[in-house]
């Protein structure tokens, strides 16, 4: 085969086959075929995109291009779940212990975060002593022990897609929702669940801004996990403004360990909820979404996801008592509020915006090198349909700096008060099949 020839029949609209995918990835994982060539074919998917057994195809082999998790000795069925990301997004603080005090073993492999906050794993080493490096068989007696864990992704996952998301990023074509599907299916994959949930956020602060996109994004995923025998649902969530009250990496673990003790936004809790019962019915702990929630519902009234937590946390060296006294997490030198000026009902939180003001405090990283300060961040006190009075706080800004005039800046002209606001939607869509 010739790459030459095979760009040229996909700009001629043809199918490629599932061998001529193969060898695309893996000549390219092994750098034999240059950047330039590489960059053609992902233009010309860009424009004449791809059909499901070619995503399918491409999502296996980028699953196969490096190592694989083999998880067969964790007992049960292993449930996964990945967002597309947003700002506040506290969703697997919650969910992997809610979801393993019912039963359903979660075994998670996150990121860190690139962006306004920090991802799950800048948050979970909020606490102290918190390891996210452990060996895969202490992984997996983990999960066995307690049906949860939380562990740094391993480098040598889907190494194609890392490869190929670095050219997509530099050439223009990021947006692609067969380019989209296919790196995130073939990491979770490659990653060893046997079953996957999908948080599809659309609105203005996540990637997908509309939710024709996000809807054609969480189908194709779904359809890329039956193809690939892999159990798939998804959510199509709203984040238009930030989900629950906190942005910044203890805040987050705070505002989650109230969520498990009932205490927490209804907003963050509802998702938890939405997600948490897909993941349950995949676990076979429940036939129906229904049943499903009145499980976790129970959990959270009887304790028994909170105490899931406090063991997650212990059992990887992490300091339990934080969850008795979760206000040692708030380090942050300088709390200051951001009063109203006006009275009115809150009509808009511009959730990108708002996390660009969380991370210029240093809740979030530009660039992997940058540093994240756990303790600081945003508490929100008014969230959409919200009435304010004037001088009543809108949010308070955890600061290790006096001087967030900047930060209040960005915040005012990102906070829209109004005479009226329409009534915000959590989630848009839940899809099965």
């Amino acid at each position: 085969m010739r790459m030459v020839d095979l760009i040229e029949k996909k700009r001629d609209g043809e199918v490629l086959t599932k061998e001529e995918i193969k060898f695309i990835v893996q000549e390219y994982t092994s750098e034999k075929i240059p950047d330039y060539q590489m960059s053609a074919l992902l233009m010309t998917i860009f424009y004449k995109d791809m059909t499901d057994e070619e995503i399918t195809a491409l999502t296996l082999a980028m699953a196969d291009s490096g190592e694989k998790i083999d998880l067969s000795t964790i007992e049960g069925i292993k449930v996964d779940k990945h967002s597309t990301g947003g700002v506040g997004d506290t969703t697997t603080l919650v969910l992997a212990p809610l979801v393993a005090s019912v039963g359903v073993p979660v075994a998670k492999m996150s990121g860190r975060g690139l962006g306004y906050t920090g991802g799950t794993l800048d948050k979970l080493e909020s606490i102290p002593g918190f390891q996210i490096e452990l060996s895969e068989q202490t992984f997996i007696e983990e999960v066995n022990k307690n049906k949860v864990a939380v562990i740094g992704q391993s480098g040598d996952l889907a190494p194609a897609d890392k490869r190929l998301y670095a050219l997509r990023d530099v050439t223009a074509t990021v947006p692609s929702i067969p380019l989209i599907a296919s790196s995130i299916m073939s990491k979770k994959i490659a990653a060893g669940a046997d079953a996957i949930v999908l948080d599809v956020t659309t609105g203005e602060g996540a990637f997908m801004k509309n939710l024709a996109d996000a809807r054609r994004l969480s189908h194709t995923m779904v359809r890329i996990g039956e193809l690939a025998e892999l159990k798939t649902m998804a959510v199509i969530s709203d984040m238009s403004q930030p989900l629950g009250q906190a942005i910044g990496n203890g805040l987050e673990v705070i505002e989650a360990i109230e969520t498990l003790q009932g205490k927490g936004p209804d907003d963050l809790l509802e998702m938890c909820y939405a997600l948490g019962s897909q993941m349950v019915v995949l676990g076979k702990k429940a036939e129906t979404l229904e049943e499903a929630r009145t499980l976790l519902e129970e959990a959270i009234s009887s304790g028994a996801a909170f105490n899931t937590f406090k063991k997650m946390i212990k059992n990887q060296g992490g300091d339990e008592t934080i969850c008795t006294n979760p206000e040692r997490l708030l380090t942050a030198q300088f709390e200051i509020e951001l009063p109203a000026k006006t009275t009115g009902i809150v009509a808009k939180l511009v959730a990108n915006e708002i996390g660009v003001a969380a991370m210029m405090l240093g809740a979030g990283r530009q660039t992997k090198e940058e540093t994240i300060d756990h303790g600081v961040g945003l508490k929100l006190h008014k969230k959409v349909g919200d009435q304010v009075k004037k001088g009543e706080s809108l949010a308070t800004i955890y600061s290790n700096t006096e001087q967030v005039e900047e930060v209040k800046k960005k915040l005012y002209q990102n906070i829209r008060i109004e005479e009226s606001a329409d009534e915000p939607t959590l989630v848009h869509e839940i899809i099965i099949e």
